[in-house]
């Protein structure tokens, strides 16, 4: 019974009265996965779900990654510490998160306690745009989070974190800034040989280097020096040539990444026996076209080329992504591909690409990508989040019934049950298909015949996905709660 009655909680055309009654006592076994369910909430649902006596109904709402986020922020001032907790942290690990609004995050800032605080600094929920505005608001612990910031922030904008009232933000400004400091590195490292943990690798890895700890990595036996001494944006140029010869690729890869390579180096990499170092020297921007195509690279087509989560980050420059969308460089074509403001004809431009790398990111971080690569990528690329291709407004769901009911391959019968015009009798044979998603996805199908829907009621493994079909009368759904 549990599972007709889980089934009817996630029932888009469940009514209301029949939704709020499963949020009585009597059926507790269904409360989080009401609160949890992907169809949306009528008005009266979702007052009852925010302000239901339970926190564990509160808390599926504030974790629910389906609903707007306007609805999961309207739990950001519940009584119970782990509601709010669970707002702070991110609403599902496995797909894009969407930000939290403004006023919301601006609540949690300023009330939560430094638990939920860190939760959320980790969640992903908060914009990029939102971490730039911080700079000027009037809660000092949030100005603070501006010099996370800090190389975006205007040069007004620095000098007021620097000079501003609160000394903890004035500090952790100042010690931004101590990051180019190298007499202010050597007072944090302390006398040589400095111990060895995440807190001075930290240092040696981000600060800029006196020469006296230069010298000191370079004579010292951690393996790990050299990897340093590559990344490190200070360390000297001859120091910089003298690695570009080590045993160790992952020293040479990371060499040449560096913003301040020199040329020469560059083309001393370009000629690398690691396949993956002359590949990261072959996108570097002081490249010709042309010098780039004589570089023996290796393009991985094994990758997850999957969704960004583009709030998070800048804006990627324009002009950047329209000359990587016509570069003959394919990792550069992908750099492209994951501008979601990429202008329409380059869109057409890159949907059309010989790399499967490229198509496949454009139809995933694209708002509107053609409904025929989201279709292309999903039969071409199976990567972790290839499922989500299918929930894309523009996935063509129109004609995969007759196209793909028939596939060999289950993952592609699945994309029949999409079909929303898919002929009853297909949708009948389905629930009776090997592969048991296939089965529950048909169950579940408007189109599927009455008679075998309600036959499906009393099967033990697909009664539960027959009670969320949407066509099953209200009468029968309002029996099953007895």
């Amino acid at each position: 019974m549990t599972a007709l009655l889980e089934g009817l909680a996630v029932n888009p055309a469940a009514p209301t009265d029949l939704l709020l009654r499963l949020l009585e006592p009597d059926f507790e076994g269904v409360w989080t996965t009401l609160a949890s369910r992907r169809a949306s909430f009528p008005d009266e649902v979702t007052a009852a779900i925010v302000h239901h006596p339970h926190p564990r109904v509160r808390g599926a709402l504030a974790r629910n990654p389906f609903v707007d986020p306007e609805v999961r922020g309207l739990v950001v001032d519940d009584p119970e510490w782990i509601v709010r907790a669970r707002l702070a942290h991110s609403p599902d690990r496995t797909r894009p998160v969407r930000p939290l609004p403004d006023p919301v995050i601006d609540r949690m800032l300023t009330t939560y306690d430094d638990d939920c605080l860190q939760e959320l600094f980790f969640s992903r929920q908060i914009p990029f745009r939102f971490l730039l505005s911080c700079v000027s608001h009037p809660v000092a612990s949030v100005r603070q989070l501006a010099v996370n910031v800090w190389t975006h922030l205007s040069d007004g904008e620095r000098a007021a974190l620097l000079r501003d009232p609160h000394p903890r933000v004035r500090d952790s400004a100042r010690r931004v800034l101590e990051t180019d400091d190298a007499e202010a590195m050597e007072r944090r490292l302390g006398p040589l040989p400095a111990p060895r943990n995440h807190g001075t690798t930290g240092i040696l890895v981000n600060h800029r280097l006196s020469r006296t700890v230069v010298d000191w990595l370079l004579h010292d036996p951690d393996r790990d020096n050299s990897w340093i001494l590559a990344h490190n944006h200070s360390t000297p140029p001859d120091v910089v040539a003298g690695l570009v010869d080590h045993p160790d690729p992952a020293v040479r890869l990371e060499l040449s990444r560096r913003d301040d390579l020199a040329r020469a180096l560059v083309d001393v990499l370009a000629r690398d026996p690691d396949p993956r170092v002359r590949t990261a020297v072959s996108v570097r921007p002081e490249l010709t076209e042309d010098e780039r195509a004589v570089i023996d690279r290796t393009v991985d087509t094994e990758e997850d080329f999957g969704p960004l989560e583009h709030h998070t980050r800048p804006a990627p420059d324009p002009a950047a992504s329209a000359s990587y969308a016509r570069s003959r460089h394919p990792l550069l074509r992908r750099r492209a591909a994951k501008d979601p403001a990429l202008p329409a004809a380059l869109v057409a431009l890159l949907a059309r690409d010989e790399d499967l790398g490229v198509r496949v990111l454009l139809a995933h971080n694209h708002p509107a990508p053609p409904p025929e690569l989201l279709l292309r990528s999903y039969l071409e690329h199976r990567g972790p989040a290839r499922d989500l291709l299918t929930e894309h407004p523009r996935f063509p769901v129109a004609g995969l019934g007759a196209r793909f009911a028939d596939a060999a391959v289950p993952d592609e019968r699945r994309l029949a049950v999409l079909d929303p015009e898919l002929a009853p009798t297909v949708a009948d044979r389905l629930t009776r298909d090997p592969d048991p998603a296939i089965r529950a996805g048909a169950a579940r199908h408007p189109r599927l015949p009455g008679g075998r829907l309600l036959a499906l009621l009393a099967d033990g493994e697909l009664g539960g996905p027959a009670a969320a079909n949407p066509t099953l009368p209200v009468a029968v759904m309002q029996g099953l709660l007895g």
